[in-house]
């Protein structure tokens, strides 16, 4: 039997080596385009900030070391240019020499994974993406040649986009951040992105929100604005898209996403071929449909789970898709898991969002962080339909309990009784976890009502007052215009001098909040 993989790196490899684990006596073959087949593309952007100084930590397997600890025949620079499903072949061109030949499959894997457009600057400026080894050192040319303090522009403010941000800062060079959103970090609800503008802003770098680049002259782009930046380099970071030529041409069907569509154990629609990888569809953890998740993860776990199928184990169908991610930007952390506040509102799904903004571990031992955290859960279930985080340390943990929490299916208040490690340089007694579960337990039974932020500019118009009960001194630090400060410890003896009629309390993080609209809903 011969299984030939098109494309390495995460899926095809993890496809290749997990089959040659469980038959060994079957032909395997990949065919990588590229010069490398086994690298860690999630570090490309590092190693341009110098972060991971060696290209060669990059590499991770050559065909010479999977020949010999797996028995692959991995063929790199050979592009596989056209399919036969009938005839269950398909024809290879030698990229070194320009010819081409025809070989046989029984299995046939697709991990092609996205590609990017170059964008319309690339006629003029040195325009790449990041998405290869080839890439970065392309980028490193430029970047070495063009001298001390480049002028850059990256193109798009997603993940990859803001990774190539802070590295481009790191080693130097003056960074101009093109966007066609009006904010950076689309996955996030507004409030939550806010951060990464003023820390992309403090960082020293030209944020520019709601512009595309439409053209280029030489060393200058232009903007759809009318402004125009003068760069020797552009990063294209725009986004990805399922590449998807070879399946197109072999009449494999395509879903609704634009990925390649394929069941529970990635078969496609032509027989003996599976798909795995960022050009493939998952299905969505939270509503069953059809989505693209570009996951490293996703993609190791799919490509063995193909495996395994062509093995014939009988694997179970894959497990739908969170969309758990993490970015560190500039000493910032920022991750999500699920849908955000955006997405539910535009689905018309209800939904309760909880905030806190608890302190990565307990505050009496020195270094403690501050963390941003929401929450957003089914108010008819109690299941959490997704969450967001932005702050410090900490970060990772969290957001990993919380998606562990939704693939289990824990329900909001549950997380309050989750057991955590606790020692006072790594948590607190009361975890932010606990914490969450704590607050959406109190929105669920109504001990606490809410009012969100968006929603305070009307609760004001209809007459309600804002009450601040933090300290004077915090107040005159800083306070929303038209608020009464009554300061928690004095609330009880001055309740005379609350106005008439409804009020919101509010504090710094929420803790004080609570108990005074506690104290407030029992004395009236």
């Amino acid at each position: 039997m011969r299984t030939i993989i098109i494309g390495g790196v995460a899926a095809g490899m993890s496809t290749a080596t997990r089959l040659r684990r469980l038959d060994e006596a079957r032909q395997i073959t990949v065919f990588e385009r590229g010069t490398h087949v086994s690298f860690a593309n999630c570090g490309l952007p590092y190693h341009v900030g110098g972060v991971i100084p060696e290209r060669s930590s990059l590499l991770l397997q050559s065909p010479e070391s999977l020949a010999s600890r797996f028995a692959l025949d991995v063929c790199v620079r050979h592009e596989v240019v056209s399919i036969d499903p009938t005839a269950r072949t398909v024809t290879v061109r030698d990229l070194t020499t320009g010819a081409e030949r025809i070989e046989a499959y029984d299995e046939l894997v697709l991990a092609t994974g996205a590609t990017a457009s170059p964008g319309p600057s690339a006629e003029h400026v040195p325009t790449h993406t990041l998405r290869s080894v080839e890439d970065v050192d392309r980028v490193l040319a430029v970047l070495e040649q063009a001298g001390p303090e480049p002028r850059v522009v990256v193109v798009g403010a997603g993940f990859v986009g803001l990774e190539a941000v802070e590295n481009l800062r790191a080693r130097g060079a003056q960074v101009t951040l093109v966007s066609r959103g009006r904010q950076a970090l689309s996955p996030l609800d507004p409030e939550m992105a806010a951060p990464v503008l003023r820390t992309l802003r403090r960082a020293g770098v030209d944020v520019r929100l709601g512009a595309t680049v439409t053209g280029a002259e030489p060393g200058r782009v232009h903007l759809s604005d009318g402004s125009s930046i003068d760069t020797v380099l552009v990063v294209e970071a725009s986004g990805v898209r399922p590449d998807r030529s070879l399946a197109d041409a072999a009449g494999i069907a395509v879903g609704p996403t634009g990925g390649i569509a394929v069941d529970g154990r990635h078969r496609t629609s032509q027989p003996h071929v599976w798909a795995v990888g960022d050009g493939v569809e998952k299905l969505d953890q939270l509503d069953g449909a059809p989505t693209l998740v570009t996951m490293a993860g996703l993609a190791n776990r799919h490509g063995r789970a193909a495996a395994d199928d062509i093995a014939g184990t009988e694997p179970e169908d894959a497990v739908p898709a969170l969309g758990t991610a993490i970015l560190g930007l500039l000493g910032t952390t920022l991750a999500l898991v699920g849908w955000s506040e955006r997405r539910l509102v535009a689905a018309g799904r209800p939904h309760r969002v909880v905030y806190t903004h608890p302190a990565s571990h307990a505050t009496y031992y020195p270094g403690a962080e501050s963390m941003a955290m929401k929450l957003l859960v089914d108010p008819a279930t109690d299941r959490i339909l997704g969450a967001q985080i932005v702050g410090g340390e900490g970060v990772d943990k969290r957001i990993d309990v919380i998606a562990v929490a939704m693939a289990a299916g824990l329900t909001a208040t549950a997380l309050s009784q989750l057991e955590l490690a606790y020692a006072p340089q790594y948590g607190s007694a009361k975890d932010p976890v606990n914490m969450l579960g704590y607050v959406a337990e109190n929105t669920a039974t109504g001990a606490t009502r809410t009012v969100q932020w968006h929603e305070l500019a009307a609760a004001r118009d209809d007459g309600v007052v804002l009450v601040d009960v933090r300290s004077p001194a915090e107040h005159a630090a800083g306070a929303i215009p038209g608020s009464v400060n009554l300061p928690l410890d004095e609330l009880r003896l001055r309740l005379g001098e609350l106005p008439d009629g409804p009020v919101v309390v509010h504090c710094q993080v929420g803790q004080r909040g609570h108990t005074a609209a506690r104290l407030l809903t029992q004395l009236g």
